[in-house]
Order: C-alpha cells, then sequence, then structure tokens
C-alpha cells in the first residue's frame, strides 16, 4: 500500500475512533483486514456530516458549495480521476475492493444535502425518506465487507440496522440537534403529545423534559426498538467473522435506550451514555456467549 493510501486510511480510522467510539470499540472485534474498510466508511460519512454539521459561521451556502466541492471529487474520483483529498483515496479503494454499489453512496450525499436546506419533518414517512440515505444506505454500503451467505436476504436487516441506530441517535441528541436548528422527530408524532417545536426548546433551555415530552420519547423508543427487532434476525446471517462486531455494537446501541428508559426518557437532563463497565459487560458477554 502506498503511503498516501495508507494516510487515507489512518485518517478515517482516527475519525472513528474520535466520533464513533461505540461503533469503533466493536470493530475491534473484526479481522484486521476489515477494521480499515470499515473505518474508511465511517470516515466518509462523518467527513461529510462534519461539512454539514459545521459549527463555526460559514452560512448554509457555504456549506451547501463545500459538500458540493468534496462530493464532485469524490465522483471524479470514482471515474477514475486522480483525487488530492485526505481521505477519499480510502473510501474509494474501498469501493474499488468490495465492488460497492454506488447509487447507496449517492442517496447518502443527497440525504446530507438535504440538511442544508431541510429543519423538520412532518411525518415518519418523509424522515424515512431522509434515513434512506443517512443511515440505511449506510448498512447496505457495509454489507459486502462484513459478508453474508445470502446478501440479498440480508439486505434488508442491514438496511434496518442503519435505521434503529440513526432513531438511537436522534432520540438522545434532540437537544443537539436543536441547537442546529433541526428537529428530527417528526411533527406529527409532536402533535400527537400536544407538543411543538417550541416545547422542545423550552425544556432544552431549563434542562428538564416535561411529562408530554416524555411520553413522545416513549413512543420513538418503542418505534426504535422495532427497527432492532427487525434488524436483529441478519447477525446470524453474516460472515462468522464479523458477527461479533456487529452483534456488540448492535447490543451496545440497543443499551442507549434502555439508558433513556432508565432516565425517565428525560432527554435533556442529561446525554444517555453507556457505562464504560457495562460496555466491557456487553464485550465479554458477546466473546463468551456470541
Amino acid at each position: 500500500m502506498d503511503t498516501d493510501l495508507a494516510a487515507a486510511y489512518e485518517r478515517c480510522r482516527e475519525l472513528h475512533r474520535r466520533h464513533g467510539r461505540t461503533y469503533y470499540l466493536a470493530t475491534r472485534l473484526l479481522p484486521r483486514w476489515k477494521r480499515r474498510h470499515v473505518h474508511a466508511l465511517y470516515g466518509f460519512t462523518r467527513y461529510a456530516d462534519e461539512i454539514v454539521d459545521r459549527t463555526d459561521r460559514s452560512l448554509p451556502a457555504e456549506r451547501a458549495e463545500q459538500l458540493r466541492a468534496w462530493s464532485d471529487r469524490f465522483l471524479a474520483g470514482l471515474a477514475g480521476a486522480p483525487v488530492d483529498d485526505p481521505l477519499l483515496p480510502a473510501v474509494l479503494h474501498t469501493i474499488a475492493a468490495f465492488d460497492l454499489d454506488r447509487a447507496d453512496f449517492a442517496t447518502f450525499l443527497g440525504s446530507m444535502a438535504m440538511d442544508l436546506t431541510v429543519t423538520s419533518y412532518p411525518t415518519y414517512t418523509d424522515l424515512l425518506a431522509y434515513m434512506d440515505g443517512s443511515a440505511a444506505a449506510i448498512g447496505t454500503m457495509m454489507l459486502p465487507i462484513l459478508g453474508a451467505d445470502d446478501r440479498a436476504v440480508a439486505r434488508e436487516p442491514a438496511r434496518q440496522l442503519g435505521l434503529a441506530f440513526q432513531l438511537t441517535n436522534f432520540i438522545r441528541d434532540v437537544a443537539e440537534d436543536l441547537g442546529r436548528g433541526r428537529t428530527y422527530l417528526p411533527d406529527e408524532d409532536m402533535a400527537r403529545f400536544g407538543l411543538t417545536r417550541a416545547d422542545l426548546i423550552a425544556a432544552a433551555v431549563q434542562g428538564a423534559a416535561t411529562a408530554p415530552i416524555q411520553k413522545l420519547i416513549e413512543y420513538e423508543v418503542r418505534r426504535a426498538r422495532m427497527h432492532y427487532a427487525a434488524a436483529e434476525p441478519g447477525l446470524a446471517m453474516l460472515e462468522p467473522t464479523s458477527r461479533a462486531c456487529i452483534r456488540t455494537a448492535f447490543r451496545l446501541y440497543r443499551r442507549i435506550l434502555d439508558e433513556i428508559a432508565a432516565a425517565d426518557f428525560d432527554v435533556f437532563a442529561g446525554r444517555a451514555v453507556v457505562p464504560g463497565w457495562r460496555k466491557a459487560a456487553v464485550l465479554a458477554g458477546t466473546l463468551v456467549f456470541g
């Protein structure tokens, strides 16, 4: 592997280590040769997300131009053009090595562009259309690397796992997303409990959820658990060398929902995290019992 490509993989690994700690921990259970490719895909998705969510004073139009320019470099690289970028060579190498579906990457970038203009979602169907690119497509990107006896059958569980992970993040990070001017909990769900975005903002300011907000979060947690249930059959479909990694990630992310429930569904009192000792217990349990 040449120096530039090795540096690009290392850049992706560092992004994963810094920003995706739960999943990064799980990837330690993968064979070394698979890890770098998972890091590459994480790095690609994280870097795009960082452009969109940049908290400096850049305007949405400026971030849109940055995303467009970076996407153009990526597409040029897919077409065989030399790419001057600290991260993209690793992603392009991974795509070529596994013949990954280019459509997944286009769908993902389309959802990232939505984050620059869309600030709320009227219905869960609308949110699912966004998550099709931002989450489900990542599940199907990963599938050829993880391996499965029958990828066609494993595809939908992989999509569901991506949806489960992202919805978990949306539930946990309501306050953080409000700070970026966005809500990912559908408007129709808030209306079901007599809530508006203004109520969420007030709770974020107070650092405590009201009873209707707690009911809303409980409702969304049940929905997320349905995605985990739909994803779970896919774990056994993966190649044996990938199962421990994804099973660990599955259990750790699902535990975030347990922590939210233990906090009485108050996501404004503090960020729900899985304690280190519990992470270690999940990791050990997966290794011993599968």
